[in-house]
């Protein structure tokens, strides 16, 4: 850790076999964990708690106050899983009053140029691809993957192992086990090869697929949809997920790509 080309607040507290190259900032009331690399350039702001073995690549700004006019510099913190890796350039904004925290699960891989604004929960194992963009108050479920250039809405939920096309301007809450894309983003199908890599049997696979012919394809709107759902499909941890998901959502659901005109 000793870098003397680098700047570490000695209130900052570091494992010992974190590494840290040239150029690198890290200011007090930060955490970082053991075997973390923090490439050079990279900029820790104040309330950072970095798990351990991540990798964060040259110009990453973490921990940055909120672009949130409301923010009256509360302490507030942002919060990175272990094992997870912030490519060149990330911004990760620190959260306000709202929540107190922006958190990133483990096992994440943020590609150059994300930015995550304040008080985004990411779950685990989740994917950002190139200049995706968050804006605040976003939940994203465990194994989610959003394709490059995609920009979402404040306040929108993304479900677990969802698929999102890059380039997607994302306005409405996106169920768990979908592919979304298309403009208006549209339901285009279920996410059946990322869920058969996860080891999703074809039985749960098909049943999934089932809920959805009914969400999207049976002219039903989502309340007899769902109530439908809830009193002829036989009750599993996958439909009561997306029953529980939709049931939550206050923006509304993506809709079928059947209801734009073509």
């Amino acid at each position: 850790m000793n870098q003397p080309l680098a700047y570490v607040h000695p209130q900052a507290k570091i494992a010992r076999n974190v590494v840290i190259e040239p150029f690198v900032t890290i200011n007090k009331d930060v955490e970082v964990g053991e075997g973390t690399w923090i490439g050079s350039n990279v900029t820790i702001m104040e309330g950072a708690k970095i798990g351990k073995n991540c990798r964060i690549f040259p110009g990453a700004v973490i921990s940055a106050i909120p672009q949130d006019l409301k923010f009256a510099g509360e302490e507030t913190t942002v919060e990175v899983g272990d094992n997870t890796t912030i490519r060149e350039f990330v911004t990760i904004n620190r959260g306000t009053r709202a929540s107190n925290k922006t958190v990133i699960g483990n096992n994440c891989l943020l590609m150059a140029y994300v930015h995550v604004a304040h008080d985004c929960i990411i779950g685990n194992n989740c994917i950002l691809a190139n200049a995706a963009t968050l804006a605040g108050h976003i939940v994203i479920d465990d194994y989610a993957i959003l394709g490059g250039l995609s920009a979402v809405h404040q306040f929108v939920n993304i479900g677990a192992h969802v698929m999102i096309s890059g380039g997607s301007l994302v306005r409405k809450d996106v169920p768990p086990f979908t592919k979304a894309a298309r403009d208006p983003l549209s339901f285009v199908g279920i996410n059946s090869i990322g869920l058969r890599r996860r080891g999703f049997s074809s039985e749960k696979i098909n049943q999934v697929q089932d809920i959805y012919r009914v969400i999207y394809l049976k002219n039903m709107n989502v309340s007899q949809a769902i109530a439908y759902i809830e009193t002829e499909m036989h009750a599993t941890p996958e439909r009561d997920e997306i029953l529980s998901f939709i049931s939550r959502s206050s923006r509304g659901i993506m809709k079928g790509y059947s209801y734009h005109e073509k």
